[in-house]
């Protein structure tokens, strides 16, 4: 998975349908919106276009004059096609009417698309989910793997990242997913300055459980929420999960088996990407050599760092720094390897 992007301001095509929930769209236009440079330049362009210009429903008492049609498609550089409350081919028969054919047909090669919550039916019936990870609203989960069986759903989960393809949970999951693409984009120190001016949490887990009502009684004291809470405070220490389960008075087997279905993966996977984000937002702000860098983030050596960013993103942590602080900017001393 790539982190870098056209030079240039990106430009983003909300595909907004019948049905059309206002939220969904006043995120795209928000977040993506709110994002620029250090120079305060804007680092994304958003327009809104529906299958034939003019006045598209919503799922409340308004609707909404849409200027542009699925030309605006053509121009995109990531196309974001949110949930419609009406029902269409895709939901209902798993596949693109005509008006939908002709719309994805416009989109360029190489386009980055995503989907916000039943946004990904549209997705799976043009054939892009197709032996792919994804996720739509998790009420929707049944009829979705029904219409879709090629396409690996996860419902248990907030935003799945296929590279090219990214698909979202319900409406609030939406923020979640269009905050990675513009912390994928540009870094964590941007989706930062975003989800602080927008007044929400900077970074939920893509992996992190769907709050779904389980027919599951709560147990007093059940929650792992201590433990990460405490973890977070201690990454640059070699940290066990005996330790993990300590903070909770639970067994290893317990703590092991409730953390994973508080939050979607495993202890030791997110202590990984703790990690990693310490590491990324260390490489973005500081000019801290890597190998302080990597004992600081919890990796110990420059080498597992090295390891792990490029697992995670596909760079070396030089790489990491250069694009997202400039090729100004250079550690001073130690090395990463690469």
């Amino acid at each position: 998975m790539s982190v870098f992007i056209r030079p240039g301001r990106h430009r983003v095509a909300v595909l907004v349908r019948h049905g059309l929930l206002p939220f969904e769209l006043g995120i795209a236009h928000r977040l993506f919106g709110r994002a620029v440079s250090a120079a305060g330049e804007p680092l994304y362009e958003v327009v809104t276009c529906a299958l034939v210009p003019g006045e598209v429903r919503t799922d409340s008492d308004v609707t909404m004059n849409v200027a542009h049609g699925p030309e605006a498609l053509a121009e995109a550089d990531t196309v974001l096609v949110p949930a419609a409350n009406e029902p269409d081919a895709p939901q209902t028969e798993g596949k693109l009417d005509a008006p939908l054919t002709d719309a994805f047909a416009r989109i360029r090669p190489g386009a980055r698309i995503a989907s916000i919550c039943t946004g990904a039916f549209v997705l799976a019936a043009a054939g892009l989910l197709d032996g792919r990870r994804a996720t739509t609203h998790w009420q929707e989960a049944g009829r979705f793997r029904e219409l879709f069986p090629a396409v690996a759903l996860d419902p248990d989960v907030l935003y799945a990242d296929e590279g090219e393809v990214l698909t979202s949970a319900g409406d609030a999951a939406g923020i979640d997913l269009v905050l990675h693409i513009i912390r994928r984009d540009h870094g964590a120190a941007v989706a930062g300055e975003v989800a602080r001016a927008s007044v929400v949490a900077p970074h939920r887990d893509g992996g992190q459980a769907q709050f779904i009502r389980r027919p599951v009684p709560e147990r007093r004291g059940g929650s792992t929420g201590a433990a990460r809470a405490w973890a977070l405070t201690r990454l640059d220490r070699p940290l066990t999960l005996r330790e993990l389960a300590e903070r909770e008075s639970m067994s290893v087997r317990t703590f092991s088996r409730r953390f994973r279905d508080e939050v979607g993966m495993t202890p030791v996977q997110w202590l990984t990407q703790r990690r990693l984000e310490r590491a990324r937002q260390l490489l973005e702000e500081s000019d801290l050599p890597v190998d302080r860098i990597a004992a600081d983030a919890g990796f110990g050596t420059a080498a597992s760092l090295r390891q792990h960013l490029h697992t995670a993103l596909g760079v070396s942590p030089s790489a990491y720094r250069a694009t997202f602080r400039g090729s100004a900017a250079h550690p001073r001393g130690g090395s990463d390897g690469s």
